[in-house]
């Protein structure tokens, strides 16, 4: 018998070797080890606001659209651009930065003296208790996958204004600042 042959002998098992519950743990049936749970992501949608990244259940989004001409409306609470017509329907449409305090003024994206849209930018058509609604966005990203373990919750000291985010997001590097549109629209 060869070195070679010899090593091998000694690396795997013998048919005629008892191995124990080796078999039957590597057949998944160790009563010693529970199974972890498996985790079922849910989708996201991820967009840009002022540089930073957020996301949304993909649920709670009912389309995204380029942004169209928006009428403005007078004495209208800051935080609303104005309404759009999608399809016969007027929407109103939001800026978030306002509510999440990125910025102290609206965007400037109705009336004759606007400028037109950023290239990126885009209107997330959201379901509300009150029906559809637009939200401004820089940038849509992506459609993120994530796992509940990949989940936590709101950072201490975020609440009052800011009750709309319920968590934060990570997958890999990239962290996602998780809103609850429903909460940010109200």
């Amino acid at each position: 018998m060869s070195r070679f042959s010899e090593l091998l002998d000694d690396f795997f098992y013998r048919p005629d070797e008892d191995v124990g519950g080796l078999l039957d743990f590597a057949a998944g049936s160790d009563e010693m080890l529970s199974p972890t749970p498996e985790e079922t992501p849910e989708e996201y949608l991820a967009f840009v606001l002022e540089g930073e990244w957020y996301a949304v259940p993909i649920r709670s989004v009912r389309e995204i659209g380029r942004v169209p001409p928006l009428t403005e409306i007078p004495r209208a609470e800051a935080n609303l651009l104005g309404v759009m017509n999608l399809r016969g329907d007027v929407i109103p449409v939001y800026d978030l930065k306002m509510r999440l305090r990125l910025t102290d003024s609206p965007a400037q994206v109705a009336g004759p003296d606007a400028p037109p849209p950023p290239r990126l930018a885009r209107i997330l058509v959201a379901h509300t208790e009150e029906g559809p609604a637009g939200v401004w966005v820089d940038a849509v990203k992506d459609v993120v996958r994530l796992k509940p373990s990949m989940l936590e919750s709101a950072p201490p000291g975020l609440g009052g204004e800011r009750d709309c985010v319920v968590g934060i997001g990570r997958r890999n590097s990239q962290l996602y600042i998780l809103l609850d549109l429903q909460q940010a629209l109200a």
